[in-house]
C-alpha cells in the first residue's frame, strides 16, 4: 500500500518494461550493476516499484530480497509514489527549537499529507529531515528544492500556493 491508501499498481505499461530492459542491459553479466539500475528505475518511473524490482530480479537472477535489502538502505531510492513537489522540513535543534513542528503541523493541516507520506493525488510528499544546513534561517523549509527561511504557520499557506 501507498502512504496514501491506494493500492500501488502492479502492472507495468510495455513502454516502462522496455525501458527497464534498456536499464538492465548493460549491467548483464557484470558485478556492481545493482545500484546504477535503481537509480536508472527510479529516474524513469518516478520510484523503485515491485513489478519493476520483479523484472530486475528476473532478468539478472537476482532474490528479490537483495535488490530490496539493497534499495531500503540507501535514502536515495523510493519504494512508492513520491508527489511532484516534496517538501523537506528541518528537524534540526534550531528549527526545533523555532517551531519547525508547527510549520509541519500547518503544512499536514493544509496538504492533507502525511510526514513521511505523499497526498492522493500525488501533489505533495512531505519529509522531515534532520538538518537543512541553513540553521541562521530556522525554522526552514524547502519546497521543490527552494528554501523558504524563517518559515511560519500562518506562511504556510502562501507558500503552498506557489505550488498549486
Amino acid at each position: 500500500m501507498s502512504s496514501s491508501g491506494k493500492e500501488i499498481k502492479k502492472e507495468i505499461k510495455e513502454e516502462t518494461k522496455k525501458k527497464i530492459l534498456e536499464i538492465i542491459a548493460p549491467w548483464r553479466g557484470k558485478k556492481g550493476g545493482l545500484i546504477p539500475i535503481l537509480q536508472g528505475l527510479q529516474e524513469v518511473m518516478g520510484y523503485v516499484s515491485e513489478p519493476a524490482v520483479k523484472i530486475v530480479s528476473d532478468e539478472l537472477k537476482i532474490p528479490m530480497s537483495e535488490i530490496y535489502s539493497v534499495a531500503t538502505f540507501y535514502a536515495q531510492f523510493h519504494l512508492t509514489p513520491r508527489g511532484r513537489y516534496i517538501i523537506r522540513i528541518c528537524r534540526g535543534t534550531a528549527c526545533h527549537v523555532r517551531g519547525s513542528l508547527k510549520v509541519m503541523e500547518a503544512v499536514k493541516e493544509q496538504t492533507g499529507c502525511p510526514e513521511n507520506g505523499t497526498t492522493e493525488d500525488l501533489r505533495f510528499s512531505l519529509e522531515p529531515v534532520a538538518c537543512l544546513g541553513a540553521c541562521g534561517l530556522a525554522p526552514v523549509m524547502v519546497v521543490d528544492g527552494k528554501t523558504f527561511g524563517r518559515a511560519a504557520p500562518e506562511g504556510v499557506s502562501g507558500i503552498l500556493a506557489q505550488y498549486v
